[in-house]
C-alpha cells in the first residue's frame, strides 16, 4: 500500500465532541501503517470568518488560513470531520470557506469564449465525515442534499475526486458498544488512506 500524506480537518467549533474523537481515531490508524498525517481543528484557528466586501475585494488571509491552505496543497488525501447543524455545515466552518477557497488556491476561471475553470487542487481523494442526530435519508427528504455544497460545490469544484463519504447518524443515542465499533471503523478507513 502506498503511503499517503493525510490532511484531517475538524469543522467542529467544540473541541471537545465526537468529531475530535473520529479524527484521532483516523489518524491513529493512519500514522499506525506510516501514513503522514496532519491534523487542524477549526476551534484552535483565530480568523475574521466574515467576508466583509463579498467578492469584490479580496481579504488578506490570517496565518491559520494560510496554514490550512498550505496543508491542502500539501495533502494527497482530505478529510474533514464535521456535524451537521440546521441542516447544514458549522456557520465558522462555512465562514472559514468562503475567506480560503479562492481563486488562484482551489480554482480559476477560464478567460476567453469557452466558458469554465481550472480545478487547482485536482489529483487529490477526500472523505467527508458527517455527524447529526437525524437519519440522513430524513434529512434529504426534508430538505434536499444538506453536505452537497461542499462534496459538490467545493471540492469537487476545485479537483477533489474520488470523495468517499461517511454519515453517522443517531449520535444522541450512541452506546458505548456502537461509540467502540464506529471509533474501529475509523481507524480501519485511517489505515487505508480513504
Amino acid at each position: 500500500m502506498k503511503k499517503k500524506k493525510i490532511f484531517i480537518f475538524v469543522g467542529n467549533p467544540d473541541k471537545n465532541s465526537l468529531s475530535t474523537a473520529l479524527a484521532e481515531s483516523y489518524a491513529r490508524g493512519a500514522r499506525s501503517v506510516g501514513h503522514e498525517v496532519r491534523t487542524t481543528y477549526i476551534s484552535d484557528m483565530i480568523f475574521d470568518p466574515i467576508l466583509h466586501k463579498g467578492y469584490k475585494t479580496i481579504q488578506e488571509c490570517e496565518p491559520d488560513l494560510v496554514k490550512f491552505q498550505e496543508n491542502v496543497r500539501w495533502c494527497e488525501h482530505f478529510v474533514s470531520i464535521f456535524p451537521i447543524w440546521w441542516s447544514d455545515m458549522p456557520a465558522l466552518m462555512k465562514g472559514m470557506i468562503d475567506r480560503v477557497w479562492m481563486p488562484g488556491f482551489a480554482f480559476n476561471f477560464r478567460k476567453g469564449l469557452i466558458p469554465g475553470w481550472y480545478r487547482r487542487l485536482k489529483g487529490r481523494s477526500a472523505r467527508v465525515i458527517v455527524t447529526s442526530d437525524t437519519h440522513p435519508a430524513i434529512l434529504w427528504v426534508l430538505f434536499g442534499g444538506n453536505i452537497n455544497n461542499w462534496v459538490r460545490g467545493t471540492l469537487r469544484f476545485s479537483g477533489f475526486a474520488p470523495i468517499r463519504k461517511t454519515w453517522i447518524s443517531g449520535i444522541q443515542k450512541l452506546t458505548p458498544e456502537k461509540f467502540q465499533r464506529l471509533i474501529k471503523h475509523l481507524e480501519r478507513l485511517g489505515r487505508k488512506g480513504k
